[in-house]
């Protein structure tokens, strides 16, 4: 196994396994929005979690292409 494709595949586990220990921000979310009146303070949140969400999808598609650049340059050096 090449070093790049080890290395990809290890950042690759690593950021599938990092949701497992972060699930203590939906309480934090909530006691921020329950104590907070202004509508600031749920517009943000909501813009939080709207870039929390898109971060995994920018993750895979930054792993796949790289591992179809890899698969790629493989098929051409044969």
């Amino acid at each position: 196994m090449k070093p790049f494709f080890r290395k990809t595949v290890f950042l690759s586990i690593a950021f599938l396994l990092l949701p497992i220990f972060s699930f203590s921000q939906c309480a934090m979310c909530r006691a921020a929005l329950m104590t907070g009146d202004e509508q600031n303070t749920a517009e943000g949140i909501n813009h939080g979690i709207t870039y929390l969400m898109i971060i995994p999808y920018v993750l895979a598609a930054i792993t796949a292409f790289a591992i179809y650049h890899v698969i790629k340059k493989e098929l051409k050096s044969e």
